[in-house]
């Protein structure tokens, strides 16, 4: 146990990016003695979540002794030098396999760095393990036909939800305060809202992805707004690999002070297509809109955007792509993958061309609605997931690969729109299970989206402590 910057009393293992950061300039601890305790405290958690792939302690040792070196000198090479860091699967990572979760991929050892992996190396964090993902990021769960069975720590017998599974659980768990996911349609959010922790989805664009595709971001998972921030202050740089990467912009990642006063929020809670609203939820997220009220902000309900033939063209056209990848594969080769993947993505034969493209409209319908939403509106607030929880052992919620996005109504939107959208826990069901809030924003006002979740970090209330290592 050490005493932080901020006079709280925390292992090691829980303190922020920030805290640590200081901690290191004020040599109260070395960044070798940080991942000591982390992958102590792994060692603890892993044989309970199954959250990591491509662990390298040996490897990562010999990083943080590099970063100590340099904070005993006085000369830390960037923003997160010695800090802790996990990166999911499909991120690239130099001399390890992206395998996106599924067995039917290939073990070929990527050759570089993706853009996110290599703007964190080159600011000295401390890579120590790659986290776990469903088959093909397609699944909002830690269900994978390679990767073992990833728990949530809150309650081993639910699900940490996904794509970004073994992130979210890690996080939540405690191996160290930055872990890294990708979001296509809630895949940084609903994680964070099943696991109690926050995620941000930039807006696309924000920070450059390889490979680039229509809605596809990655963002930071962490359990502090602050190290959210923090991580988008060394992502957030253009890349040539991403055709859609946005030019340079001088934002100020620590300018997060927002006063909530005279701005217009919606609350936006029934939607009118997918899985109902559960109540615990409800309460929660209109607890919520409540608390930025009482601070000053006009709040007005409004009407979900998503439709129900944009949800089943999304639908049609996710299954026509992962279809396109399977399809080319031999009957021996796909039967590897998940049952319920396959059997989701090869309905996808029956449909016709213009079934598809209608399907990829979707996208551009979505963005017209959040456009026009928008234009009256600063900010939105609402659920991330309509239900609290389900099992650890299922696809999804409803487990159907017939209706395979009825929990992602209030996640998808912003992907396809660009806006983006912040997940941040806001309370908790009557067992301490964790309830995530969503704050969704105007295309380019990550900033502002991280003020808002920063300011509701002070209105909240107390949270609960983060989960304990089990004792059985």
């Amino acid at each position: 146990m050490r005493k932080s910057p901020n006079n709280s009393v925390s292992a090691l293992h829980d303190l922020s990016a920030l805290d640590l950061i200081a901690g290191f300039r004020a040599k109260q601890f070395s960044p070798s003695e940080v991942l000591e305790d982390v992958l102590a405290h792994v060692a603890l958690w892993e044989p309970h979540i199954k959250a990591l792939y491509a662990f390298d302690p040996d490897g990562a040792r010999a990083v943080a002794r590099q970063s100590t070196a340099r904070w005993q000198k006085g000369e830390p090479i960037g923003a997160l030098d010695g800090v802790p860091v996990t990166i999911k699967d499909n991120i690239a990572t130099k001399g390890v396999p992206v395998l996106l979760g599924a067995a039917t991929t290939q073990l070929v050892p990527s050759e570089v760095d993706s853009p996110p992996a290599a703007r964190l190396r080159e600011a000295g964090a401390v890579i120590f393990s790659k986290t776990t993902m469903p088959d093909y990021g397609m699944l909002s769960s830690g269900l994978s036909s390679f990767h073992p069975l990833t728990r949530n720590p809150w309650d081993l017998g639910k699900n940490p939800g996904g794509s970004s599974a073994g992130a979210g659980a890690a996080c939540a768990a405690g191996y160290g305060p930055l872990h890294l996911g990708t979001d296509i349609g809630g895949s940084v959010r609903l994680p964070a809202c099943w696991c109690g922790i926050v995620a941000l989805k930039p807006s696309l664009g924000r920070v450059p992805v390889d490979p680039p595709y229509v809605g596809r971001v990655v963002g930071p998972m962490t359990r502090t707004v602050d190290d959210a921030a923090l991580m988008m202050s060394v992502m957030a740089k253009p890349d040539r690999r991403d055709g859609m990467s946005l030019p340079p912009d001088n934002l100020n990642w620590k300018a997060l002070d927002k006063s909530p006063r005279k701005l217009r929020i919606g609350l936006m809670l029934d939607l009118g297509v997918g899985q109902a609203l559960e109540k615990e939820v409800r309460e929660v997220v209109t607890n919520a809109a409540r608390a930025f009220e009482v601070e000053g902000a006009v709040v007005s309900k409004v009407n979900g955007i998503l439709t129900r033939q944009m949800l089943d063209g999304l639908d049609n056209f996710w299954r026509a792509r992962l279809w396109d990848d399977l399809s080319q594969l031999s009957p021996a080769e796909r039967a590897k993958a998940l049952p319920y993947i396959v059997r989701w993505a090869e309905t996808a034969a029956k449909l016709s061309g213009v079934d598809v493209v209608r399907g990829f409209n979707a996208t551009m319908a979505i963005r017209v609605a959040a456009g026009k939403l928008f234009a009256d509106l600063d900010y939105v607030i609402s659920p991330v997931s309509p239900v609290v929880k389900f099992a650890a052992e299922l696809a999804a919620p409803l487990n159907d690969p017939d209706r395979p996005f009825e929990h992602i109504c209030y996640t998808v939107p912003w992907n396809m729109a660009e806006n983006p959208a912040i997940s941040i826990n806001g309370g908790y069901d009557a067992a301490g299970f964790p309830i995530g809030v969503q704050i969704i924003g105007r295309r380019f006002d990550d900033i502002g989206v991280l003020g808002m979740a920063k300011t509701f970090e002070g209105l909240r209330g107390e949270q609960r402590g983060w989960p304990s290592v089990p004792t059985k």
